[in-house]
């Protein structure tokens, strides 16, 4: 890849300038005194590329971090305030929102921020959760299991939904009705298979689940695995632009 003239220009005149270092670039540099003179300009777009990457795993590193800090167990707010609390805290936090049985949704406003009168509702069950978009995890659903009335999940375009996180579902079965699951990325056919706990679902979407290879007979195996629930999602019309997507064999087919 090579880098802009612009760029070039403006590091020439530090690289030549002296020997006390490149501004702006990490200390993968090493100070050899006279002998960085005569290093040649493609050592030196080498030590910086190289210096590119490093700071790409850096930031890599900082959002998986970022990613395991958003979903620890909130197992101290529990303690004290109970799992109610501790679940609306952890979604709220996330940028969802939550909906206590006979109150208002509750959501944070542009900036995230959100008011605590809820953690006066240490008795009040937690009946609607909705997490769309949120990062929420394998190890986040910690904070969101306990929650036993639990009605409504919403987990649309959850980035880090999977099916392991589906297999923990079946600790909602006896309060969960509803379910979305509309545009996550890594849900297929393995994780649907684990909702039959569910027997309690009325609603569930699984509408635009990209990992689900066949939409067509997921969603017939789906209808006769929950028979009292509306499935949304994988119609007939979704199954044939599936296959009109896939690859055709370019191999002409034998003469009779």
């Amino acid at each position: 890849m090579a880098a802009p003239r612009s760029f070039l220009c403006l590091l020439a005149p530090i690289y030549n300038g002296g020997t006390r270092g490149i501004h702006g670039l990490s200390g993968a540099v090493p100070r050899e005194g006279s002998q960085r003179k005569r290093r040649t300009l493609l050592q030196f777009l080498t030590d910086h590329f190289y210096d590119v990457e490093a700071l790409r795993q850096y930031l890599l590193q900082r959002k998986i971090a970022k990613m395991h800090k958003e979903n620890r167990s909130l197992a101290h707010i529990q303690e004290k305030y109970g799992p109610y609390i501790a679940g609306a805290f952890f979604v709220l936090k996330q940028g969802g929102a939550v909906k206590f049985q006979d109150h208002e949704w509750i959501r944070p406003d542009k900036r995230g921020h959100f008011f605590l009168e809820f953690l006066k509702l240490q008795t009040v069950p937690v009946q609607a959760v909705d997490a769309s978009g949120c990062a929420i995890n394998y190890d986040g659903l910690d904070n969101l299991l306990p929650l036993k009335e639990l009605q409504s999940l919403s987990l649309q375009r959850c980035p880090n939904v999977d099916d392991w996180c589906l297999s923990r579902l079946y600790l909602l079965a006896g309060s969960l009705q509803e379910l979305s699951l509309s545009g996550c990325p890594h849900i297929s056919e393995r994780g649907l298979a684990c909702l039959h706990h569910l027997q309690n679902l009325r609603r569930l979407d699984i509408s635009n689940l990209p990992a689900v290879s066949y939409p067509g007979l997921t969603r017939i195996l789906v209808e006769e695995m929950l028979p009292n629930c509306e499935v949304l999602g994988m119609d007939e019309d979704q199954a044939l632009l599936r296959l009109e997507e896939q690859p055709q064999d370019s191999a002409s087919p034998n003469p009779a």
